[in-house]
């Protein structure tokens, strides 16, 4: 019996297949969707451990799944590979570096598949930030809410220099290599 349940939401048949093939073979149920409508139905219904979702979908575009998902916290924690052919498109939507979720683009291959899903599951177990009213809410109720601002002042202090150093470590780098190639 297979162990985890992979939701692959693609209007593209090929797709479909193409993933189900890449897959190590028995470890996984894979679930199809041919749109987001149907994709966000079986979501609800079978609570894959996995979603790989096209941005462009027939019926309900893979933008207003992944937001359906995003508004759901029992649905955040679900790993997401979002596919496109279109970084771009996915990016105009959605601001990069992806922080919770794992972007391949089509085509890929088996190995790409495979570090995209792991790298999926990784960014799915990160702590999510509160609702502003949650937050808002907690910082009033809070005596020592200056404490933490100062401890995120001292935080960023020390990663400004951290990225400093880096800076420099990159230039003189970047002057042992000009050297070496004269």
């Amino acid at each position: 019996m297979a162990s985890h349940k992979i939701l692959v939401i693609d209007d593209s048949r090929v797709i479909r297949n193409m993933v189900r093939d890449m897959l190590p073979k028995g470890n996984f149920q894979v679930l199809e969707a041919k749109d987001g409508v149907e994709g966000l139905n079986c979501i609800r219904q079978e609570r894959p451990n996995l979603i790989m979702l096209d941005f462009l979908l027939p019926r309900m575009s893979g933008w207003e799944v992944f937001q359906h998902i995003q508004n759901q916290p029992d649905l955040q924690s679900i790993p997401l590979v979002l596919m496109s052919g279109r970084r771009e498109e996915v990016a105009e939507k959605i601001s990069e570096p992806f922080e919770f979720f794992e972007f391949i683009e089509k085509p890929f291959e088996q190995k790409q598949l495979i570090e995209a899903i792991k790298s999926a599951m990784a960014k799915a177990r990160l702590p999510r930030p509160q609702p502003a009213s949650a937050t808002a809410a907690s910082m009033a109720g809070m005596a020592g809410g200056s404490d933490e601002v100062q401890a995120l002042k001292q935080k960023v202090e020390r990663m400004q220099t951290e990225i400093d150093t880096l800076k420099k470590q990159m230039a003189q780098l970047l002057n042992f290599i000009k050297q070496k190639l004269k």
